[in-house]
Formats: C-alpha cells, structure tokens, sequence
C-alpha cells in the first residue's frame, strides 16, 4: 500500500470502508443512498468521498451496485473490523462491560489505538476467532472466517440449533435477547410457532420463550452436536 493511501486513512475513512464492507457483507449493494444512510450523512457528501476514495484506489464502481472494496480497501476495512471486534472483547473480558453495552465505545476507541495495542490485547484474550455477539475477527493477516449458519427463524419446528451469532448493535434488544438466554453459544430448540408471521416459541436456557420473526431473524445458529 503506497504512501498516499497509508496517510489518507483518517477515522473518516474507515468509517466508510467499515460501512461499505458491512454493505457487502450483508448482501446489500454499497450504493450511494445505502453508505448515507448507514453513515447518517448526506448523499452529496458521501458521493465526495467515495470519488475521493476511488481516486485513492481503495474503491471500484460495479454496475447496479455501487462500489465494492478493492484489495487495498478491503485489508484497511479488516484492519478497522479488527480493532472494534478486539476492543468489544476485550472490554467485556477484563473491564467488566456487558454485550449490550460495547458497541459504542468501540466505535471510538477502534480508530484511537495503534495495531500494536491491538495485537496485545489479542494476545490477552487468547488470540479468539470471535468478539461477545460471534461476530468474526479479522486476523492481523487480514484473513476471516466469516460465520455460517441459519436465521433462526428458518429453523424448523422441534430442531434443537447453537446460537452462533447475533446480527444486532442495539443494547436494548441485546438486553433482552440475554434475558431471553439467546447468546452466542446457547442451544435453543424452536418448539412452535403462529402462522401468518407470528410469534415463534423457543426453549433457552432461561425457560420457554417467544420471540418475534424479525428479531429471529438476526440470530444466526447450527444445528446443535447431538
């Protein structure tokens, strides 16, 4: 990566990086509208930079779907993924903080420490392959392994499923989800659910629960080891 790239990483542009490989993640075009609204900036701004950020060969224009990452673009996204899935870790690990309570400060704190704290803080955590909510984290490589699995709210009716990951930044909702026991590593069975989009009922950990289809929907899981 060439010396103009490396000096034009300000925490505005891994903000947007970060934004547009969370785009692509999820399957979403990074479309002009799309990086705007998930940023809460203008259109005509966020068409300034991302200009700005092709001209810097860290952006490519795809037909119908906005931008994508370059390679270049891609491994500074990671490098800032890293660093927020490590400090969330890390905050709840040895600083006492809850799940619903990290995000935030992560926010801040991924664009304010050096790659080198962060490989320390790896270190400490027993270098973990994922953050509090089983998201992914980066290798300092730049390597993921991206989680696998099925909504919950696809699982069929009576199949005991591993809560893998839980697709929300929400601290009210995660609250109520670790209520509910439904965290990273919890195994749930679904055992009915009403029709026409209704509620699905669970038993978790924390007894017999239901929950909304769209709020199941966010909760990645695999069929549990028998």
């Amino acid at each position: 990566m060439g010396a103009t790239v490396a000096s034009a990483v300000t925490r505005s542009v891994e903000d947007y990086l970060k934004a547009i490989y969370r785009l692509s993640t999820a399957g979403q075009p990074a479309t002009t509208s799309a990086i705007a609204a998930l940023l809460e900036l203008s259109a005509p701004s966020v068409s300034g930079m991302v200009k700005r950020l092709s001209e810097q060969g860290l952006l490519e224009h795809v037909p119908y779907r906005g931008v994508a990452l370059t390679a270049a673009g891609r491994r500074l996204a990671l490098r800032t993924v890293r660093r927020h899935r490590l400090v969330e870790s890390y905050l709840v690990a040895y600083l006492g903080y809850s799940w619903d309570t990290v995000h935030d400060e992560a926010e801040r704190l991924e664009h304010a420490i050096s790659d080198e704290l962060a490989e320390r803080m790896a270190t400490a955590l027993g270098n973990p392959g994922v953050d509090p909510h089983g998201d992914p984290i980066p290798t300092a490589d730049g390597d993921i392994a991206e989680v696998t699995g099925m909504p919950l709210s696809d699982v069929p009716e009576g199949v005991a499923v591993e809560v893998r990951r839980v697709n929300e930044h929400d601290a009210e909702r995660l609250r109520y989800l670790a209520s509910l026991g439904l965290v990273p590593g919890a195994v749930v069975t679904v055992t009915g659910r009403l029709p026409f989009d209704g509620p699905i009922t669970l038993s978790t950990p924390a007894g017999t629960h239901a929950v909304g289809p769209g709020l199941a929907a966010d909760i990645v899981c695999s069929r549990a080891a028998e």
